[in-house]
């Protein structure tokens, strides 16, 4: 079996991990935004995740020779160790109920708030249980001041929604007093842009310019959840969710799914970035300690990026609301430098 043994290996892990786990819910939200159902898209995504976790079982589990110390996977699986097998499975039902949850709560606040308020919540719970499960491997005087960077990114992710919320409705009343106006029309040709189609990669197509209240009155009538909607749990609750959907979801089949391949590339690339981001976080943490590998939570760092790059987040926003989101981004930058500074190493 493979193990990341040297510090330097372990960043290289968590940085990695960082891309891959900021990137994947950015491909999610895409398909969300172009009107799929997430039913369809989430039962990609989770086949993709299982073969990730197989892909990396296979192969870094197989590499070197096995040893009573370090033995490879295969030789794990005829081991009598239940209690350890009962925990991984219990991890991986809380992960994909996580996962599955955060897919509706981007329709809700957007994609950058999100992530920013699940990776805090994340760091501060997880990151103290791993300092002390982890037979305190880190440095607690410069892993804790990292939490409370964390901490202070949520607040300021919280002002962020508040704020830019407020920037959308002072948006839409504009809108409505330039309806009343018969202005309505012009305002619209004047907010349309030629842009590249993301999902087929070719070809142009009318987009209304990203921040403008016509995108965002725009966007409502595309997206499949409005206000809306590990292995085994996905798979479950997908497909039941095809048959009673909620929050005002059409209702699909098995059959419908079967056939849908729009964006369903897309969909299978989220899991397998989902996949490789998780094990590159737990090859990091063996090496350097798996509270220091929760540095891998300023993922927001990456999703804020592709939320504005991909999805004109925060775009024509109040001088209040730039200032508000690059301290949030200055915190998270702040704070992955510190966590992964508490690296510790682990004794063979």
């Amino acid at each position: 079996m493979y193990l990341v043994e040297s510090k330097g290996g372990a960043i290289v892990c968590m940085l990695l991990a960082l891309f891959f786990l900021g990137t994947w819910p950015a491909v999610m939200t895409l398909l969300e935004r172009r009107g799929r159902l997430p039913q369809h898209t989430y039962l990609d995504y989770s086949i993709t995740n299982l073969l990730a976790a197989v892909i990396i079982a296979f192969t870094f589990g197989e590499i070197g020779k096995s040893t009573p110390h370090e033995p490879n996977f295969l030789s794990q699986l005829a081991q009598d160790n239940w209690p350890s097998v009962l925990f991984a499975m219990g991890g991986g039902v809380v992960l994909s109920l996580g996962n599955l949850s955060t897919q509706y709560a981007w329709a809700f606040v957007g994609l950058s708030v999100t992530e920013v308020i699940t990776a805090s919540i994340t760091v501060v719970i997880g990151t103290t249980l791993n300092y002390f499960l982890d037979d305190k491997i880190n440095k607690a005087e410069i892993l804790f001041p990292g939490v409370g960077c964390f901490l202070i990114a949520v607040c300021l992710g919280s002002a962020v929604h508040s704020s830019n919320t407020a920037d959308n409705e002072a948006k839409l009343n504009n809108l409505s007093s330039d309806y009343k106006d018969g202005t309505l029309n012009s305002l619209k040709e004047g907010n349309i842009v030629k842009s590249k189609d993301l999902e087929s990669g070719s070809g142009s197509a009318d987009k209304f310019k990203a921040g403008t209240a016509v995108f965002l009155i725009e966007l409502e009538k595309k997206r499949a959840i409005k206000a809306v909607s590990c292995f085994v749990i996905a798979i479950i609750l997908n497909i039941t969710f095809l048959y009673r959907p909620v929050l005002n979801l059409p209702k699909s089949s098995l059959k419908a799914y079967l056939g849908d391949w729009n964006g369903r590339g897309w969909a299978l690339l989220a899991g397998l970035l989902c996949g490789f981001g998780n094990g590159l976080q737990f090859m990091g943490g063996q090496a350097a300690g798996y509270a220091a590998a929760d540095a891998v939570q300023a993922l927001p760092l990456v999703s804020t990026f592709w939320g504005i790059v991909l999805f004109g987040e925060y775009r024509k926003s109040s001088r209040r609301t730039y200032i508000l989101l690059g301290s949030m981004l200055f915190m998270f930058i702040v704070a992955v430098a510190v966590l992964m500074a508490s690296s510790g190493h682990r004794k063979q």
